[in-house]
C-alpha cells in the first residue's frame, strides 16, 4: 500500500507523511529530494516550475513508486498539483495509490512558508502553486488547521473504516 500526501507548499506534507510512515511502518520519501539541481536552482530564484520542468521528476517518482510498491509500499510527500501529474505518479504502480490532500487557508500556508529556514520554496511562489492546483475529488481531503498528529490519526481512522480511502475510481 502506497500513499501520496499532497498539497501546496507549507501544507505539512512532510511532517504528516513522516508521522503516517511511522504509524503504518512504511518508508517515507520526500519528492523534493528527487528534483534535479536545475529545478532546485530555478525555484530558489523564485521561478515557478513548468510542466516541462516537472516531467522528468514525475517520471522518476512514478518509477520509484512502482519499486516501492513491490517492496511493500511507501509514503511519498509530493505536491501533485495537477491531475495529469497524479496520473503520471500512478502509472508505474499496479495497485491504486492512496491520495491524502492537505488543504487550508492561504494565510496559514504563508505563515508556515515564511517561518521556514533553509528551504528553496519561497512564499512568493505560493500563488503560482494555488493557481496550478487541481483539487482531486477522490482524495481524502483534510484541513491543515488540525495538528499533524490529528491529521495522521484522521488518516488512520479513515483507512480502518475503508481500506480503499483516497484511491482514484477506476484505477
Amino acid at each position: 500500500m502506497s500513499f501520496i500526501v499532497m498539497g501546496v507548499s507549507g501544507c505539512g506534507k512532510t511532517t504528516v507523511g513522516e508521522l503516517l510512515a511511522k504509524k503504518l511502518n512504511l518508508p517515507f520519501y520526500d519528492a523534493d529530494d528527487f528534483h534535479s539541481q536545475a529545478n532546485i536552482d530555478k525555484m530558489a530564484h523564485g521561478t515557478p516550475l513548468t510542466d516541462e520542468d516537472r516531467s522528468g521528476w514525475l517520471a522518476t517518482l512514478a518509477t520509484k513508486l512502482g519499486e516501492w510498491e513491490k517492496a511493500g509500499g511507501a509514503i511519498l510527500a509530493c505536491s501533485a498539483l495537477k491531475e495529469k501529474y497524479r496520473d503520471t505518479l500512478q502509472s508505474k504502480s499496479t495497485e491504486p495509490l492512496h491520495w491524502v490532500f492537505l488543504d487550508g487557508p492561504k494565510e496559514l500556508l504563508l505563515e508556515r512558508i515564511s517561518g521556514r529556514k533553509g528551504h528553496y520554496m519561497h512564499s512568493n511562489m505560493l500563488d503560482s502553486q494555488l493557481a496550478t492546483l487541481e483539487r482531486p475529488a477522490y482524495a481524502l481531503r483534510l484541513s491543515i488547521t488540525s495538528t499533524p498528529e490529528e491529521l495522521m490519526n484522521q488518516i488512520a481512522t479513515a483507512l480502518e473504516k475503508d481500506p480503499t480511502v483516497g484511491t482514484k475510481p477506476g484505477v
